[in-house]
């Protein structure tokens, strides 16, 4: 599935005193949200910040080994000890093992990849994937940033909100929505109509809305407060999914986020409403 790829503006506002780490986490950001490697120079053009400005932070961040730059082409990519701590909070995130066991019945049972995401900001971001055991997988990855108004995982989180939390989330939705699939969504007016009919069923659709070729079906976890934690989705294959979907993929979705649901009521860290 396809992450967001609209061009990254520095932050808008910084809090005190903490302006060079602000900058150090918008650069990394921007290396990790793009799928290519990168010189200094297209870094700059890509964080908005000027170069001078980009080589003193990329010369820090090499220096901690929290970017590595190829020494033949000046290309950057995320260095190993980011990499290692990436790794460390994945194995150790408790929403993730919480939901693991169910998610690996639920792969099983759809035949389909399924991911686990929570909100991020503007986005949904995968802290688990399970893999189809078909030879045709999918283009996503763990640690992937994906928009809310085109994903079964977004608008399933966004539709079990309520309306202050609804209207505070579609406050940060970029403007105008991306449009990754002639399918995707338009605008707040028509998202807002997917998400009444998402509320009512109790579950939601992309139908290659985010990417040609790709339907997906999610379902959200909840919190304590009975306010949505998290999302779950299955992702199959237009040319391949079953003829009842509603049996195939959504019942055992929705089974699924009832299970892990029940498993985190008694944690107040994983039914908190903020996940990231």
């Amino acid at each position: 599935m396809k992450n967001s790829q609209a061009v990254a503006r520095p932050p808008a506002a910084q809090v005190a005193g903490t302006a060079a780490f602000s900058k150090f986490m918008h650069v990394l950001q921007v290396v990790a949200d793009t799928p290519e490697s990168m010189t200094v120079a297209e870094l700059s053009k890509r964080s908005g910040y000027p170069r001078p400005t980009v080589y003193r932070t990329v010369a820090a961040l090499v220096a901690e080994r929290l970017l590595a730059e190829h020494p033949g082409t000046g290309k950057l990519t995320l260095g190993p000890r980011l990499i290692q701590l990436a790794s460390r909070s994945w194995g150790r995130s408790e929403m993730r093992l919480a939901a693991v066991e169910d998610l690996k019945r639920l792969r099983d049972v759809t035949g389909e990849t399924v991911h686990l995401a929570v909100p991020n900001g503007p986005h949904m971001v995968y802290i688990e994937k399970l893999e189809s055991p078909s030879v045709v997988q999918m283009n996503s990855r763990i640690g992937t940033n994906v928009s809310m108004h085109s994903t079964a995982v977004g608008k399933a989180y966004l539709a079990m909100l309520d309306e202050a939390g609804l209207q505070a989330a579609l406050d940060l939705l970029p403007q105008p929505f991306a449009r990754h699939t002639p399918h995707t969504v338009k605008d707040i007016a028509d998202l807002r109509r997917q998400l009444e009919r998402v509320r009512k069923q109790g579950w939601a659709a992309d139908e290659e809305e985010n990417e040609a070729g790709i339907h997906c079906f999610g379902a959200p976890i909840y919190g304590q407060n009975g306010m949505p934690v998290a999302a779950i989705s299955v992702s199959t294959l237009r040319f391949r999914q079953k003829p009842d979907p509603d049996a195939a993929y959504v019942a055992p979705l929705l089974e699924a986020c009832r299970a892990i649901t029940q498993r985190i009521a008694g944690s107040p860290m994983l039914s908190a409403s903020d996940a990231l």
